[in-house]
C-alpha cells in the first residue's frame, strides 16, 4: 500500500482524481454539498463585506473523505448554487475560485492523512491567509470598488476566528475519523 503520509503531491492528486470515478464518492460529495448549502444559509452578516459562516465544515469533511479534486469541484458547484439560493450582489465567478481552493486546501491537508491539531491549524491558517486575506479583498475590490480598506477588519476577524474554526474543525474531523475507523 502506498504511504499517504508522504508529501508526494502529484501521486496524491492522481489518487484523489480517481475518486471522481467512484459512485460512492460522488454521492458522498453531493451530500456534503447539500450540507454546505444548508449551512451557508445560516451565516452571520457582520457588514456588507464581512460574514461569518460554518459551511467550510462540510467542505473540509469532503476534502478529508474524498480528496482535493472532488472537494474543489464541490466548491465550484456550491458557490454557484449558493448564489441562486441567496444572491448577494451580482454573480461573479471569481468567488468560485475561493470555494475551489478551500476544498482543494482541505483535501491536500486531510485526504488519507491522520487528523492532528497541528495539521488542522495549518489548514485553517492556510485557507485564512490565502482566501480570506488575499483573494477575498481582491474580489471585493473588483466587485464593489475600494474594498481593500477593510483589510484590517478582516485581519482582526480572522485572528479571532482562527482558533474557533480550528477547534470546530478538529473536533468534527476527529469524530468523522473515528466513525470511519469503526465502519472499516
Amino acid at each position: 500500500m502506498q504511504n499517504f503520509q508522504s508529501f508526494d503531491l502529484p501521486a496524491r492528486l492522481k489518487d484523489a482524481a480517481g475518486e471522481v470515478r467512484r459512485v460512492k464518492s460522488l454521492v458522498g460529495t453531493a451530500m456534503m454539498a447539500a450540507l454546505n448549502l444548508v449551512l451557508n444559509q445560516f451565516t452571520i452578516a457582520v457588514s456588507q463585506f464581512l460574514e461569518i459562516g460554518f459551511a467550510f465544515l462540510a467542505t473540509a469533511v469532503a476534502g478529508y473523505l474524498y480528496g482535493p479534486v472532488l472537494a474543489g469541484l464541490m466548491g465550484i458547484v456550491t458557490d454557484t448554487l449558493g448564489w441562486f439560493l441567496r444572491p448577494n450582489g451580482a454573480y461573479m465567478p471569481f468567488w468560485a475560485i475561493n470555494e475551489f481552493l478551500l476544498g482543494f486546501i482541505y483535501g491536500c491537508f486531510f485526504y488519507k492523512k491522520k487528523v492532528t491539531l497541528p495539521r488542522t491549524l495549518a489548514a485553517c491558517l492556510c485557507s485564512a491567509a490565502l482566501i480570506n486575506l488575499c483573494l477575498t479583498p481582491l474580489w471585493l475590490h473588483l466587485q464593489y470598488g475600494n474594498a481593500f480598506v477593510l483589510t484590517s477588519v478582516r485581519l482582526i476577524k480572522n485572528i479571532i476566528k482562527l482558533p474557533l474554526d480550528t477547534a470546530l474543525l478538529y473536533a468534527l474531523l476527529k469524530m468523522v475519523e473515528q466513525r470511519r475507523k469503526n465502519l472499516l
